[in-house]
């Protein structure tokens, strides 16, 4: 019988193998500890410098910001959303997008401060913000149950 014919013989083979190293990597520790316990920080060094290096140095996708315009049309978008049914907040002052949650007393359904995505906008004016110009655009709304009503949302989710 040849080692293909008998799979038995080549895993006890294996396991003879393994059993072998071990032993040795055992005997070296018992007799020569500096080299072994060396070899395990040299492997982890190793392993630290193949892991923190290499990588794929492409850049992930972002959202392009626009340059808006005052007085044109545009529409909401939810720049860090992928729900088509999420929900665009309008505030009356900016910067105070996220300043508090007031999800549980005001619901959403019957406000106009949270907008659904694709709502066409007009842009009425710009506020800048911690140096970014034109972080905060003032919107008035074109369509729907909230048309002619103006809130702040930020310049990025007006597309």
């Amino acid at each position: 019988m040849s080692d293909s014919e008998n799979p038995n013989q080549s895993a006890d083979d294996a396991k003879k193998t393994a059993s072998n190293i071990v032993t040795t990597v055992m005997e070296l520790k018992q007799s020569n500890p500096k080299v072994f316990f060396g070899g395990i920080g040299a492997v982890v060094v190793l392993l630290l410098i193949v892991m923190s290096s290499g990588g794929n140095p492409e850049v992930l996708p972002s959202p392009a910001a626009k340059d808006l315009a005052i007085g044109q049309s545009y529409v909401l978008k939810g720049a860090n959303s992928f729900d088509a049914n999420g929900k665009i907040r309008l505030v009356s002052v900016p910067g105070s997008v996220a300043a508090f949650d007031d999800s549980e007393e005001d619901p959403k359904e019957s406000s106009c401060t949270h907008i659904i995505q694709g709502t066409p906008v007009k842009v009425t004016e710009f506020q800048d913000f911690a140096g970014k110009k034109n972080a905060f655009a003032n919107v008035e709304v074109l369509s729907g149950a909230c048309k002619g009503k103006k809130g702040w949302a930020l310049s990025i989710d007006v597309q």
